[in-house]
């Protein structure tokens, strides 16, 4: 049976160490390597030093046979990536004509004119294959290591590094090295914690084969659940894993709301769009964070009318049609004010469901009636208005981040069946 090889990843450049840029790439890197089989072994980050580089990649060939850095592939000076790469494999660098052609149709489709530094990131090492980066000025470098280990060097701009791996990076390895199969099943939860998941499928978890593993992975209101299949040597691996999904989809039961790698809001715009209804949110304390996430997925225009971010008592009487009364009586973050949002924005913006939030997310603003962490939520439709109300206090921005999730998930709950 082939081995897997192992890789390792080398993020270079100061930004990293000082924390003010927070390194995405190897999260995202690793995710697709999994993908295909093959597993990170080590994560570093260095400075944009020449003998931190060369330290890092010595220590990394000792590990791995698979290397591969992001990083330090920009026109200035500070970025040393490509001449290090050029002396450690013993190269000159060359024009690369290919790559030349590629910088100037950058600069040419926005009017600018190339400067002779931008010229420059079209030299590559004699050693290495190109890989031709169409998306930014910067190409990608294979190199074939004397002792097999095999390096790639990236740029660090999240989506150029993103096309280089799927265009070429990602391709290549799966030719380069017989990799094992591997299968994965990925099931979406959402309204319920890690521990409890855990014990509700206990019993379905301990009777899977030695060849299947399950990893629970948590978010901010919920968790994935990733099931992964290795190769065992026998055959129908993928159908072998399928036949595990039933028994677990029975017991997750409200808390399954997607299988891939489908977030939630993606998920209930699909829902919206099947059963032809359309969504509005009237939003205070999220502050149209549920607006923004709702028309973050493609298409969403076909079900997303709009939002008024109603932080104001005014605004909330005003354009939502909430009850001054209600507001002195029971004030902003209440049941009855939500309730009154959630039904003015319907008829407001004529949408079919709407949801709405108040609360007070910090950090400060609270009492001891209620205090930092209180929320009200609202779900209406042409049939029902239901409010609930949710204690979390995380720090400001988690608790926005996990009130949009609860409000999402309200409307998936309550969302009317389709005709």
């Amino acid at each position: 049976m082939p081995q897997t090889p192992a890789v390792e990843i080398i993020t270079i450049g100061d930004e990293l160490l000082y924390g003010q840029v927070i390194d995405t790439n190897s999260a995202w890197m690793g995710q697709e390597l999994g993908k295909i089989g093959l597993r990170i072994r080590q994560i570093s980050s260095v400075s944009d030093r020449a003998e931190e580089i060369v330290r890092a990649l010595d220590e990394a060939r000792q590990r791995a046979q698979v290397v591969l850095m992001t990083g330090g592939l920009g026109p200035t000076k500070d970025d040393l990536t490509k001449h290090v790469l050029a002396h450690y494999f013993h190269s000159e660098l060359a024009l690369y004509e290919p790559s030349l052609r590629d910088v100037e149709a950058i600069f040419a489709r926005f009017n600018r004119p190339m400067l002779e530094v931008n010229r420059q990131q079209a030299f590559l090492p004699t050693a290495c294959t190109p890989l031709r980066n169409t998306v930014g000025t910067a190409p990608g470098m294979w190199f074939d290591g004397e002792d097999g280990v095999v390096f790639v060097s990236m740029p660090g701009v999240p989506f150029e590094m993103k096309h280089l791996m799927a265009t070429h990076v990602l391709p290549k390895l799966q030719q380069h090295f017989q990799v094992p199969p591997i299968e994965h099943a990925v099931l979406q939860t959402v309204g319920q914690g890690e521990s409890f998941l855990a014990e509700q499928i206990a019993d379905w978890e301990a009777q899977l084969p030695p060849n299947m593993k399950l990893a629970y992975l948590p978010y901010l209101g919920g968790v994935r659940l990733r099931l992964t299949a290795t190769d065992d040597g026998q055959p129908d691996l993928r159908g072998r894993l399928e036949a595990q999904l039933p028994a677990v989809r029975a017991l997750l039961g409200p808390y399954l709301f997607a299988e891939g790698e489908i977030n939630l809001e993606t998920a209930l715009g699909a829902m919206l769009q099947h059963r032809g209804l359309t969504i509005g949110t009237a939003e205070s304390c999220t502050g149209g964070t549920i607006a923004q996430r709702l028309t973050s997925v493609a298409g969403s225009s076909a079900y997303f009318q709009g939002s008024v971010v109603a932080y104001a008592n005014d605004v909330k009487i005003r354009q939502l049609e909430v009850s001054p009364d209600t507001l002195e009586s029971y004030g902003a973050v209440s049941e009855q004010t939500v309730r009154e949002m959630a039904e003015g924005l319907r008829r407001t913006l004529g949408v079919d469901v709407a949801v709405a939030t108040s609360g007070i997310a910090g950090p400060g603003g609270g009492s001891d009636e209620k205090p930092v962490g209180t929320f009200w939520l609202a779900y209406a439709d042409a049939h029902q208005t239901v409010a609930r109300k949710v204690s979390f206090n995380r720090g400001r921005q988690l608790n926005i981040e996990y009130i949009s999730t609860v409000a999402l998930n309200l409307v998936r709950q309550h969302l009317p069946a389709a005709n």
